[in-house]
């Protein structure tokens, strides 16, 4: 059955994103925008929005046109924000790329984007540089200084641009972060203009969101490479007129110095934080009575852990669920007092429609039954990137995507997430696809058959390890070290298992469940 979002229908802006994004500009123009976590340096609303046009003039002033591709490959930084928008505000796309990224991993997200300019910061280069001929990139821009490319400031210099470039919002792609979807390697996600404003007008009718303002500071923890951090932070937050404090990357005693220095009223976290603050010895040692409320997405968030943080920061824990190919947010479990449940990521936001459906037969199931669970809503992705097969198999004719994560709605049309058909591993939040690390393993000489499967860990969500057949006598630290050398640090393999054949059904497919289990 159907269950349709408890909130009333909302009318969607039809604005293109960075214009709606910018909707206070004026009005805060002398307010906070973006605090430099490590440097203290502040960016006003007034500043952001006249950086943003002059980037805009620099971005065309490097030939980059409407619908033209851009790489952005950096930590979370002020100046990552100004990019973002400059380049959505010339009507181009921008892709999205971890700066964990090794040159293999960047190179294949490069290529199959398209993108010909790279936007970086000098310690990441080099990874660029070692394309060589293989990339279309033409262009590398820093954030800051470095030999044989075009500092960011050289684009500021600029004149303002004076107003945005006409885009189709529902068709244009505004966005183009990668994910691993339902199985197999990183795919190109489609998010239009449309997607992303679709998903602010909803977020900005729901509990905990709806009074987020100018008066809220938010410690900006989530990378901005993720749909989570990228609409939450660089769109939502900014739209409601709240400041920002940069992290380049998560260390928890900065993340909690920044809440007691700035007295940061709301965060928005990963499950792995939410562990870390409930369980570190080093909480203990900071004030953090600002905060009012947390709210955790990106991977199921257990009800002990969210209690044991509640509990122990003395401020509301809230859930949520949303996935790269829904812009995020598609649910968020309401704070009042009676209608919050711990463990459940909530009902559907409004215009939102969710349905749970049986994993054999496809067939509508009814309340309090597990099955895959299904979404349809204003935010859903135009699809993948050159890839209609992965794309038409994922949402259906009648504009249904199934997530491929199991799930039941109870009595009360909140939904739970139970379990995952999808093969991807979350770690930390990170998405990690075995398919990429078993096509690395099998180069490896001493490997004739592998799986890779993903663990529970309390700590980190889930862990991968690797069920190795070997070629004879192999260092199974050897094959860890193999791995370790070619990929980001949260694809490493955790540990290796040695077996004599790797499960399989008919098709050739993989049977995770029998090594799960």
């Amino acid at each position: 059955m159907v269950i349709q979002s408890p909130s009333p229908q909302v009318s969607v802006s039809n604005k293109a994103l960075t214009p709606f994004v910018l909707r206070r500009e004026n009005e805060l123009k002398d307010h906070a925008a973006i605090i430099n976590g490590l440097t203290g340096e502040i960016m006003s609303f007034g500043d952001l929005g006249s950086s943003i046009r002059r980037a805009a003039s620099g971005f065309i002033s490097l030939g980059v046109d409407k619908g033209d591709v851009v790489a952005l490959y950096a930590p979370n930084l002020p100046e990552y924000i100004v990019a973002f928008h400059a380049i959505s505000y010339i009507g181009g796309t921008v892709t999205t790329v971890n700066p964990l990224y090794n040159t293999d991993e960047l190179s294949r997200q490069i290529d199959s984007s398209g993108a010909e300019i790279i936007v970086t910061i000098p310690e990441l280069v080099a990874n660029i540089s070692a394309l060589g001929h293989s990339s279309k990139i033409r262009n590398i821009i820093v954030f800051g200084e470095a030999d044989n490319t075009t500092s960011f400031t050289q684009l500021l210099a600029n004149e303002e641009l004076a107003n945005p470039t006409d885009v189709d919002v529902k068709i244009h792609i505004v966005a183009l972060p990668y994910s691993s979807g339902t199985t197999g390697l990183a795919k190109g996600v489609m998010i239009t203009h449309k997607n992303l404003v679709a998903n602010l007008c909803q977020l900005n009718h729901i509990d905990g969101y709806t009074d987020t303002d100018e008066n809220d500071i938010q410690v900006a923890v989530l990378p901005f490479f993720h749909i989570y951090g990228m609409n939450i932070f660089m769109c939502f937050s900014l739209y409601r007129g709240a400041t920002l404090i940069t992290m380049p990357r998560f260390d928890l005693e900065q993340f909690l110095t920044i809440i007691e220095k700035h007295k940061v009223t709301r965060t928005y976290i990963a499950p792995p934080i939410a562990v870390a603050l409930a369980k570190s010895p080093v909480v203990d040692d900071f004030r953090l009575e600002s905060l009012k409320i947390v709210l955790s997405g990106a991977a199921p968030l257990g009800a002990d852990v969210t209690q044991e943080v509640e509990k122990r920061l003395g401020c509301d824990v809230v859930q949520g669920y949303g996935l790269t190919e829904t812009s995020p947010v598609t649910n968020i479990c309401p704070n009042e007092a009676g209608k919050k449940k711990y463990g459940s990521i909530g009902p559907p936001i409004c215009n939102t429609e969710m349905k749970v459906i049986d994993l054999k037969s496809g067939e509508d199931l009814d309340r309090n039954q597990n099955g895959e669970v299904c979404i349809r809503g204003p935010q859903v992705m135009k699809g993948y990137l050159n890839n209609d097969e992965a794309t038409n198999a994922c949402i259906d004719s009648d504009g249904w995507f199934h997530t491929s994560d199991v799930g039941f709605a109870d009595d009360d049309g909140y939904f739970y997430i139970v379990d995952r058909v999808k093969e991807l591993i979350k770690y930390k939040g990170y998405q990690v696809a075995p398919a990429e690390l078993e096509a690395l393993l099998l180069t490896h000489p001493g490997i004739a058959d592998v799986a890779v499967i993903g663990v529970p860990d309390e700590e980190c969500g889930e862990l991968p390890i690797a069920y190795v057949v070997g070629k004879g006598r192999v260092d199974p630290d050897e094959i860890i070290q193999f791995v370790a050398a070619r990929v980001a640090p949260y694809k490493k393999i955790r540990s290796v298992e040695f077996i004599d054949a790797i499960p399989k059904a008919p098709s050739g497919k993989i049977l995770r469940r029998v090594l799960r289990d």
